[in-house]
């Protein structure tokens, strides 16, 4: 199914249908950005702004929330 496909369909949906989609597409989108920073993690590209990050936490710079 192609993209135009994909839109054609959204189009036909009732309000609430489209609420739903909506939604579920919410929440995919969390769960794919969730698996790219644990993916992240894992492969160390994060390593230098969390290193960051403690250094300004030690040196006083951080705040409790």
């Amino acid at each position: 199914m192609s993209v135009k496909e994909i839109e054609s369909a959204i189009t036909q949906l009732s309000a609430k249908d489209l609420a739903e989609l909506m939604a579920w597409l919410e929440n995919h989108y969390a769960q794919m950005w969730d698996k790219q920073i644990e993916d992240d993690l894992e492969a160390g590209r994060l390593d230098a702004l969390l290193a960051e990050v403690d250094n300004e936490h030690e040196a006083g710079l951080s705040q409790p929330l």
